[in-house]
């Protein structure tokens, strides 16, 4: 398994480390309404949960990404270094949804795109 493979295997986990922040201590968890008892949650919970929405809206274009460029038989090292750097903005985004430093957040969700468009630039 290649480097960005495991990448593409962590991210595909990592929106489940964000619900189970969102879910952390499951104070009056209603498992039989999760998505109802989330949508009344307020804080940190809030956030993690909004955090796992976007890193799931975010894999269908690294998934493709790394996919095309491994097809495409782009430098490995640069597909290994650029899917690393990824998933290092995606831990660094969720650490800033949920501490609410906004700003952060938005400029490390920047870097990840743009880590997802030099491996399309590998291509």
């Amino acid at each position: 398994m290649t480097i960005a493979y495991a990448c593409v295997l962590f991210m595909g986990l990592l929106p489940y480390v964000a619900a189970g922040i969102a879910k952390k201590g499951f104070q009056n968890y209603d498992n039989s309404r999760p998505r109802e008892w989330l949508a009344k949650q307020e804080g940190f919970r809030a956030r993690a949960n909004a955090a796992q929405v976007n890193l799931f809206e975010s894999l269908p274009l690294f998934f493709a990404a790394v996919i095309i460029a491994s097809i495409a038989h782009a430098p490995q090292a640069n597909l290994d270094l650029l899917s690393v750097a990824f998933v290092s903005t995606r831990i660094i985004y969720l650490i800033c949804y949920v501490g609410n430093w906004s700003t952060a957040r938005s400029i490390v969700w920047t870097c990840g795109i743009a880590c997802i468009v030099a491996i399309f630039c590998q291509i």
